[in-house]
């Protein structure tokens, strides 16, 4: 096959992010006017995991430019449309600038309108409510929504208060449906979290294969780096898989479209490849690896109980019970395809267990995956030739089992929102540690980020509810008491039972096991998938629902108090990117009327409670753990004022104000002439969000998750630093001792991670036994058979749906639909579909239709243009940003069962024609 791409293409390629990004300029950017008196500042750009740095521009309290930081080794002095348009974000006409809450006569009532109210007001209705709830259910009726938006101080404030004070575990970020699955997908295969590689690797590499990962949009800058590099370097090659062509399909040298689920397949043909042309590095696998392979009857992560269900979506939630195989599940899983294979979903409840396997059962779990097998079952383009696919799929494997070529494999919300998502982050490694081209320089699989700090605040502080600061869990009773030490909590303060996930979040609100949330810097009333059941919880449930936030999102209009937060650039803090580099900024210009930093927020709040109030005995329904009475938290009063406490004493005095926080001193020299509003509202004379960070830094220095102090990300020639930092030192390449203290030297590669590094023994369906082996230093390579989705097109819903975003729009638009030039260029949502599938339904260019699922259904209008997404038949695409067009009331609320994490990709709809009587009534 032809690999040529010529520069015209390639340019072509990149043209429209780097037109939109010109358009998305700030006027202010561009004026002539004098910029006598701006100030410039080092900032982090708050959009996607690249993490760009910027400068920043500000004058008469307000930000009035931002430009790419040329010193930044991230972008380069490069931005995209969204990281122009960071100044006028701030400062759209409907800004929240006070309290709102719902009164009715002049007192609370849920059923009443928005009135503005005082912080203390808003306070004291927020306190009563709590304690209400706190009351009836205890610490699991109560629960805080948080973001990978988060600043690194903001997460770690929330987990204070609700895990160490509130002994809820309760918490979870919107990172839950971004990148969870790539967390377990790390500490299931290398015992620790995060990517071994960097961007370096982009120049380093000879082939970048992106897995579901829409670059060209969702991941701009880097992928001007891949352009840059390939239009410089002929043998570099670029190759893109994807359900749907898209704007990296432009500037790839080989499309692979393929069915969904079936990138499942593809990664075994891919493996089985490189065993069978020998092609696998037994040195390395020797030395540094292990087989394993886990349950395949794991469910969907679809509610236990159809109480709640909607009539048309139960013979999709019964399949999480019982699963009818298809053909291609029982080849895959070495069975008779002919026979009838029904499966009960026993192993839903332990999804993630896992045993060591031998080499033998290893291929013996990866002979179906034949090239005519998986071509058969994955080819997603039913309009391309069944020969051209398999010459693809072939060139596909010959990039990973050529030893003479570095391999960089890329993956976002294509792997991550799906069903089997862990698995398929497992798979990647299992083709990379095969090949040994795992952890060393232009070689590995990473798993990009969506958020800003999806890595350095939602996963490295532990905002999950599964999980305590640098890769603890509330679980394992050695990170408990760890933690409890360094808060100087009485031992049992911290709860054992892992809390609700942010989906379980919802189902909980709806079955009134939760009643009483608060939402920070994130809008999951938009962004949870089959949003009708939550919309009628949050109004018509008895709960009490608070949204800290800029805008009048979604989730603030169905809230029953809103608070109103400082922006990026009106706050102290700090993200941690994609390639693990923590980057921190000073707060540039004041937060305008009575917004207040979601840190002053939990401080403010946290003087509500005494410890009388929260470290009594409290019920904890289901917990069960060595040491503690069955389905209770013990009163952990008396050994706290043993401990020299106060049972008057409030959290804010116990967990923030503590005498080691106090000692750092506001104003504080890294300040030079910025303000610190959470000080000054607070009426305070230290710096929080310094003792924040150092406060949590701590946990990860001296256990691989080192960063320099606070300090030094300020300095003139710091632009973020790669953890783990040791003696001044970042680390580009964990894992590999040439360049991570944490590797043993003379090791070459130490999989050093601790977790789950002790594993019975069996075969591909069971342990036979179950003694565990220790693997100290190994990574584990999965297998992992190919499984159909939750929900699969049929007679009555005959195509399928993927949802994801569009280059100028960030998540749910609430702020980058405030920009003129991005609300230009995209003012709304649109169903992409493919013309023959519209021309079957009668519809055309900008008609109007309905699209269908089980669950719900919205009006949004067709575009059959091909500039951004080309769709094969059978599929259509609809992004998420658009409040208007309401997509996830259509989509299915199914999760991966190990990491929980939503999958927006597929589900079954109808599309059709709207009639002119439902286009007036809409």
């Amino acid at each position: 096959m032809s690999w040529k791409l010529t520069r015209r293409e390639l340019l072509r390629a990149g043209f429209t992010t780097a037109v939109v990004g010109a358009a998305g300029l700030p006027l202010t950017a561009l004026a002539k006017e004098d910029q006598k008196g701006w100030r410039w500042d080092r900032g982090v750009c708050r959009f996607c995991g690249v993490g760009c740095g910027i400068l920043v521009a500000s004058a008469a309290g307000r930000v009035t430019a931002v430009k790419g930081d040329p010193a930044s080794p991230v972008n380069r002095g490069l931005l995209c449309a969204k990281g122009y348009a960071l100044p006028q974000i701030q400062y759209g006409a409907d800004r929240l600038t006070q309290p709102l809450l719902r009164m009715k006569d002049g007192k609370f009532d849920k059923q009443g309108e928005f009135v503005p109210v005082t912080w203390r007001h808003a306070f004291d209705v927020m306190e009563r409510e709590w304690k209400r709830v706190h009351r009836e259910l205890g610490p699991t009726g109560v629960a805080i929504m948080g973001s990978g938006q988060y600043l690194i101080q903001e997460g770690y404030a929330a987990v204070k208060l609700l895990k160490a004070g509130w002994r809820s575990n309760n918490l979870d970020p919107n990172a839950r449906h971004c990148m969870a699955s790539a967390v377990t997908g790390f500490m299931q295969t290398f015992g620790i979290d995060e990517p071994a590689g960097c961007y370096d690797d982009i120049e380093l590499t000879d082939s970048v294969v992106l897995w579901g990962a829409n670059m060209a949009e969702m991941h701009p800058m880097l992928w001007a780096r891949i352009l840059d590099k390939r239009l410089g370097s002929p043998d570099y090659r670029v190759i893109n898989l994807t359900t749907y062509s898209n704007r990296s399909s432009d500037g790839a040298d080989l499309e692979i479209v393929f069915a969904p689920n079936t990138d499942l397949a593809i990664w075994n043909y891919v493996a089985r490849e490189i065993v069978r042309r020998g092609a696998m590095d037994q040195e390395f696998v020797q030395a540094h690896c292990v087989f394993a392979a886990g349950p395949a009857d794991i469910g969907y992560g679809l509610p236990e109980t159809d109480a709640y269900t909607f009539p048309a979506e139960r013979d999709t939630v019964m399949r999480e019970r019982v699963v009818l195989l298809t053909r291609a599940e029982a080849i895959g899983r070495g069975l008779d395809p002919g026979a009838r294979h029904e499966r009960k979903q026993v192993d839903a409840g332990r999804a993630g267990a896992h045993w060591l396997i031998s080499f033998e059962e290893f291929t013996k779990g990866l002979a179906p995956y034949t090239l005519d097998f998986v071509a058969e079952l994955s080819k997603g383009d039913p309009d391309e030739p069944m020969d051209a696919y398999k010459t693809k799929l072939t060139a596909l494997a010959d990039q990973y089992a050529d030893p003479k070529r570095k391999v960089v494999s890329y993956w976002t919300m294509g792997f991550n929102q799906h069903v089997r998502g862990t698995w398929v982050n497992e798979q990647a490694y299992m083709a990379h540690l095969l090949a040994g081209k795992q952890a060393k320089p232009g070689n590995g699989a990473f798993s990009l980020t969506g958020q800003p700090s999806a890595c350095g605040t939602a996963r490295e502080v532990g905002t999950f509810s599964h999980r305590l600061p640098a890769d603890m869990l509330v679980d394992n009773p050695e990170h408990r008491a760890h933690s409890e030490q360094h808060w100087k909590l009485p031992a049992k303060t911290l709860n054992p039972k892992v809390g609700s996930h942010i989906v379980q979040m919802m189902r909980d609100l709806e079955a009134g096991k939760i009643k009483w949330l608060w939402i920070q810097v994130t809008n999951p009333f938009q962004s949870t998938a089959n949003a009708n059941h939550w919309i009628m919880a949050a109004r018509e449930k008895d709960n009490f629902i608070v949204v800290s936030d800029v805008y009048p999102t979604l989730s603030a209009k169905v809230a029953d108090l809103i608070l109103p937060s400082a922006m990026i650039f009106e706050k102290w803090g700090g993200y941690g990117n994609s390639e693990r580099r923590t980057q921190l900024w000073r707060e540039q210009v004041p937060p305008p009327g009575e917004c207040r930093s979601d840190v002053w927020q939990m401080l403010e709040f946290s003087k509500r409670f005494t410890l009388a109030d929260v470290w009594g005995r409290q019920p904890v329904p289901g917990l069960k753990d060595e040491g503690f009475e069955d389905g209770v938290l013990p009163d952990v009063l008396a050994e706290a004022e043993r401990m020299g406490y106060r049972r008057n004493q409030t959290l804010y005095e116990v967990l923030f104000a503590t005498p080691e926080s106090v000692k750092f001193r506001w104003p504080d020299p890294v300040a030079g002439n910025h303000e610190n509003h959470t000080v000054r509202h607070a009426g305070i004379d230290w710096f929080p969000e310094k003792a924040l960070f150092e406060d949590y830094a701590a946990f990860g220095r001296g256990h691989g998750h080192d960063l320099a102090p606070f300090d030094v990300y300020y300095r003139e020639d710091n632009r973020g630093l790669r953890w783990p930092v040791v003696n001044g030192k970042e680390t580009p390449w964990r894992f590999n001792d040439r360049y991570d203290p944490y590797a043993r030297k003379g090791s070459g590669i130490d999989f050093y991670g601790a977790a789950m590094k002790a594993l019975p023994t069996g075969n591909l369906e069971k342990v036979t036994e179950p003694k565990p082996v220790p693997l100290p230093g190994k990574a584990k390579i999965f297998f992992r058979p190919y499984a159909a989705p939750a929900e699969s097109p049929d007679a009555a819903y005959d195509l399928w749906l993927c949802t994801g975003r569009v280059l100028e729009h960030w998540h749910s638009g609430s702020m980058t639909r405030r920009v003129p030039s991005l609300h230009a260029a995209v003012p709304q949502a649109m169903l992409f579909m493919h013309a023959k599938d519209a021309e079957q339904r009668g519809l055309k260019q900008d008609d109007l239709a309905w699209i269908e699922s089980r669950r719900g259904k919205i009006q949004v209008r067709v575009d059959l243009t091909p500039t951004r997404n080309r769709m094969p038949r059978g599929m259509v695409f609809v992004p998420w940003f658009d409040e208007g067009v309401f997509i996830n009331k259509v989509t299915l609320d199914a999760t991966c069962p190990i990491s929980k994490e939503t999958d927006y990709k597929k589900c079954a709809v109808k599309v059709y024609k709207t009639t002119p009587l439902a286009r007036a009534q809409s």
